[in-house]
């Protein structure tokens, strides 16, 4: 019985190399921090959304108490004022927080990055000729890995400093136009270029995450 149970075991998938481990690794990190950016990102639109609604409301009001100006209304702004701008604190915080669980996950790409270029290093200490080294999965040479690694921590790394000044000004901004043009702005990311998803879902093909 023990010999039926060795001869109808399925064989054993060949072990990773300590390298080929921490580049696997860093694929699946990389595809699991960019959906959480992208979570975060849907929910900062929508706080920065509300942000120029409230804001829209505020000077509309102050429009009409402009043109209608008396004690009267003036008590009333009194009583509307503090109520908008207490919303638009609230919502200004929030967006803050969201910028910052966006840093906190910059931060983390930044550390792949790193971790990735050490591999880099420690396999050219293995391999001092080039036409040595083979490769870790299946074509890509390791230095790829970093490469694509630092295109895509830079983008998001310049798509965080974007958001950053989008969130300073949005509060603050009274142009309409302008507005529109920093939600669109925050929506579309045009930091994350549009090859970054597949320069992802070719790490992960490359790494075995995705099937070839």
């Amino acid at each position: 019985m023990e010999a039926k149970t060795l001869g109808s075991a399925t064989p054993r998938k060949p072990v990773l190399s300590v390298s080929a481990r921490k580049i696997k690794d860093n694929a699946a990190d990389w595809h699991n921090l960019i959906l959480k950016w992208e979570t975060l990102n849907d929910a900062g639109f929508v706080t920065a959304n509300n942000i120029a609604n409230t804001k829209i409301s505020l000077l509309s009001k102050d429009k009409v108490e402009l043109e209608s100006s008396s004690p009267a209304s003036d008590e009333g702004a009194e009583k509307v004022h503090p109520e908008y701008s207490k919303e638009l604190e609230m919502l200004c915080e929030e967006l803050q927080a969201t910028l910052d669980s966006l840093t906190k996950i910059q931060v983390k790409m930044e550390k792949l990055s790193s971790t990735t270029k050490g591999v880099c290093e420690l396999e050219n200490y293995h391999y001092a000729e080039e036409s040595k080294r083979p490769p870790l999965f299946h074509t890509w040479p390791t230095a790829h890995f970093y490469e694509v690694s630092r295109q895509l921590s830079d983008m998001y790394g310049e798509e965080l400093r974007l958001k950053r000044t989008i969130a300073e000004e949005l509060a603050h901004t009274t142009d309409h136009s302008l507005t529109l043009s920093y939600l669109s702005l925050w929506l579309h990311q045009p930091y994350v270029e549009s090859d970054s998803k597949l320069l992802l879902e070719s790490m992960l093909l490359e790494t075995g995450h995705r099937a070839l």
